[in-house]
């Protein structure tokens, strides 16, 4: 039995230091934990896609369409894009962030306005968040992915202590303190 996350954004949004924080919490328990990650242009906002997998023994590091328990995604077109991979059942936890990728900077597309109505047509208890907003209150708009974990946290059946150690063990000392904050406003979402 394992447990597949997909992490979904874009290039910048932290969503590498996510998956690092999600496999040291795995590997502190105990699991077998395999992460793979697949960068577009991450360098210029394109998509970035991370897969998460632990359990007693994991034997490919890439989750299968329709196979993701839990999707995290950074931003809202790329939870739109990656929803397919949700598992029947599955969870979704979706910053409600617009970045704009290039065919709607440079006009040749136009950014969809209709994505939350899509996506709860297929998962109707999709979790929205203004991620950013709480990151920002939390002391920088670079925390977006402490705060999703943190959303995530308070609907896994793990101990809280246990993300709290692995936010340590992962982040930097000097970002810590804001990192701790980013997970706690993201923890206490009423969702």
């Amino acid at each position: 039995m394992t447990t597949d996350i997909l992490i979904v954004g874009v290039g910048g949004q932290g969503t590498l230091l996510a998956s690092r924080v999600l496999g040291n919490l795995a590997q502190s328990l105990g699991y077998d934990v395999k992460l793979s990650e697949v960068h577009g242009m991450a360098q210029r906002g394109g998509s970035v896609v991370t897969h998460v997998r632990f359990g007693d023994k994991v034997f490919s590091p890439v989750i299968d369409e329709s196979c993701a328990d839990i999707i995290l995604a950074f931003e809202k077109l790329e939870a739109l894009r990656w929803v397919g991979r949700l598992k029947k059942n599955g969870r979704m936890f979706i910053n409600t962030q617009e970045i704009a990728p290039m065919p709607v900077i440079t006009g040749a597309e136009s950014y969809p306005s209709d994505i939350e109505e899509r996506i709860r047509a297929l998962v109707p208890d999709a979790v929205f968040v203004d991620a950013l907003k709480l990151a920002e209150e939390a002391g920088t708009a670079k925390a977006v992915n402490i705060v999703l974990i943190g959303v995530l946290a308070r609907h896994m059946d793990i101990n809280k202590n246990a993300f709290l150690d692995a936010i340590r063990a992962t982040v930097p000392q000097k970002l810590l303190d804001v990192n701790l904050a980013a997970f706690e406003k993201g923890y206490n979402v009423k969702s």
